[in-house]
């Protein structure tokens, strides 16, 4: 007999999702905040959601996280996702948690490209969706158009009339206030809670079911082991519960739940038992991987497992060759990567490994390369030391063409810089498709198609030419035919010629051939790249080399005035380096350097 589908209305399921710093983790900040999750007297650090260091300070969210909190006699599940294009592995696998999605948008900027990959995928799982417009306290805020331009996406993307006819909600996060206008907020955000409740249905849930819960996420703790986080579909899950751990049809285990959790206010809370439609933690499923269906014991049926989209960007990680091996760093063998990059895996869907062509090396492929550089950011404070090439496309042989995956870019430039932009843009073989001169304080808004090739190593330039007030937003578009030899770096590398410290006399003389990375007593081996040429082609240097002091000479010593080296961070230097150059990560330094393979080749 069918098992009747029944709703719970004690229970919301939401996922908040928009594009980057469109303000999604200040709101849930304020909406915990009114939940009475904390004590008055707690004190509590801003953006609470983003815990790990990584996140604090590049001000960005890489993971999701869950939270709970109770308003009147409901309990809302929120599940905070991240905004750049490069997670959005993580976002399509959180939409199969929830009913519905806070869609936030900023009051000035309206709907950017990341807003309309997530709602997409939102609405193609039928969600319910309230659309927030946040920083409504902005000067220069145009609720009217971002209303309008979303009303439009929503069309744009075939939403159905019940999708299109959707809640509209004003709000400043930091301020902690909403309304249904935007003249008058509220001095809450009660008008948010009630909307939530009213707009986004509870969980459909069948009353006499056989268990079933998709693993959506997994978090990893030390006493523990792995967790499984992800809404249980139908049935009640119990502590000690033998069950079925489904991959596909055919591939079936036998496990025990040994504890269980569910997510309340800001904590893990351990519970005896959880009904369909909440949001749960299981522990004792040592070998659960993403995707898999905990189920019942006798009758288990998996569900639909989550597909991913497929990455685009892939770097070769090497063990580190470099004279310099092994002063920083904990873990240096090729075991050591290895174990590290395919335990990454677990967690990162978006992620794909390969052995290379040597037994030392490594293909890594991601969704961009801000996928990639979070994961050696975080390997290098884990203690790592290896080498990382720069980045190459992935492209794909369809009916025996090549075709390469192509971006959306939208450039929000001031109207001086323009023509440079442009330029810019045109010698990566970007198409423009839209331009717009409604950007906020007089800057103007550029749409480019362009192939993700043209696109590596485009965010430095793009603020070197715009003097560092260009902002560029980027999201995968498709497939297309390749688009033919784009140019990316027009100066070479200055080189080291030999090892040793670095000394002001030498680079007194050799700043005066390009930018140098580096002051004097540096030490510094043969190959590294040490600066940046004025003219194509690199130049061999040394810039260790002593005054010679002998009597003779024993004149005044000239001060020497250097200039400032150029700091560059981990990003810079992806983006910097050529087909024969490798960027050495170490915990407390990083380098370029020539390719040593590849010198051979070229002589």
């Amino acid at each position: 007999k069918k098992s009747q589908l029944v709703r719970r209305n004690d229970i919301r399921n939401i996922a908040i999702v928009a594009h980057v710093d469109h303000g999604k983790t200040t709101l849930v900040d304020a909406m915990l905040r009114q939940a009475k999750v904390f004590r008055d007297n707690q004190f509590v650090q801003e953006r609470i959601m983003d815990s790990n260091d990584l996140e604090r300070e590049r001000g960005i969210t890489i993971l999701s996280k869950n939270t709970s909190i109770n308003y009147n006699d409901t309990k809302i599940n929120i599940i905070d996702t991240p905004g750049h294009s490069d997670f959005g592995g993580e976002v399509e696998r959180i939409l199969n948690m929830v009913e519905g999605v806070l869609l936030v948008v900023d009051s000035v900027e309206g709907p950017m490209p990341q807003t309309r990959f997530v709602l997409k995928k939102a609405l193609e799982f039928g969600h319910a969706v309230v659309v927030v417009v946040n920083k409504i306290d902005r000067p220069s805020a145009r609720p009217n158009y971002v209303v309008n331009s979303t009303f439009e996406l929503f069309i744009e993307l075939n939403a159905t009339d019940e999708q299109c006819d959707f809640q509209v909600i004003y709000a400043s996060g930091i301020n902690g206030k909403a309304g249904l206008s935007p003249e008058k907020l509220a001095d809450d955000l009660g008008p948010l809670f009630e909307s939530i409740i009213r707009c986004i249905p509870g969980p459909q849930i069948s009353t006499d079911g056989l268990l079933q819960m998709l693993a959506t996420n997994i978090e990893y703790d030390e006493h523990k082991g792995r967790i499984a986080i992800g809404r249980l579909h139908a049935g009640v899950l119990q502590k000690g519960m033998d069950v079925r751990v489904c991959a596909s049809d055919d591939e079936c285990r036998f496990s025990r739940v040994s504890e269980l959790f569910v997510y309340e206010k800001f904590n893990r809370v351990p519970v005896d038992s959880v009904e369909a439609g909440d949001i749960c933690a299981v522990c004792g499923i040592n070998d659960i991987q993403i995707g898999e269906t905990i189920a019942d014991r006798t009758f288990g049926k998996p569900l639909p497992s989550i597909k991913v989209e497929e990455p685009t960007v892939r770097m070769s990680f090497s063990i580190n060759t470099s004279p310099f091996v092994g002063r920083e760093g904990k873990y240096v063998t090729s075991r050591n990567l290895r174990d590290r990059l395919y335990r990454e895996l677990e967690r990162n869907l978006a992620m794909r490994v390969e052995d290379g062509e040597t037994s030392d090396t490594f293909i890594v492929s991601g969704r961009g390369t801000l996928h990639i550089t979070i994961l050696i950011e975080n390997m290098r404070r884990e203690g790592y030391e290896f080498m990382v090439g720069p980045p190459k496309v992935i492209n794909k042989i369809i009916n025996g063409k090549v075709f390469e995956p192509y971006e959306i870019a939208i450039v929000e430039v001031r109207e001086e810089y323009m023509g440079s932009v442009v330029e810019l843009l045109g010698r990566r073989r970007g198409q423009m498709i839209d331009m717009q001169g409604t950007g906020s304080e007089g800057t103007t808004l550029m749409k480019y198609k362009i192939p993700t090739r043209g696109l590596l190593g485009l965010r430095n330039s793009i603020l070197t030419v715009s003097r560092g007030t260009a902002i560029l937003n980027t999201i995968f578009d498709e497939y297309g035919p390749l688009a033919g030899d784009i140019s990316t770096r027009d100066q070479g590398s200055l080189v080291a010629f030999e090892d040793g410290t670095s000394t002001s006399y030498a680079l007194s003389s050799a700043q005066e051939r390009g930018q140098l990375f580096m002051g004097p007593g540096v030490d510094v081996y043969k190959g590294q790249v040490v600066g940046i040429h004025q003219r194509p082609g690199d130049l061999c240097l040394n810039v260790c080399k002593k005054k010679a002091a002998t009597n003779i000479r024993s004149n005044k010593d000239q001060t020497v005035v250097l200039d400032s080296p150029l700091e560059y961070s981990l990003d810079d230097c992806i983006e910097y380096i050529q087909e024969d150059e490798l960027v050495e990560v170490t915990p407390s330094s990083i380098r370029m350097c020539k390719n040593p393979k590849m010198a051979k080749k070229t002589r």
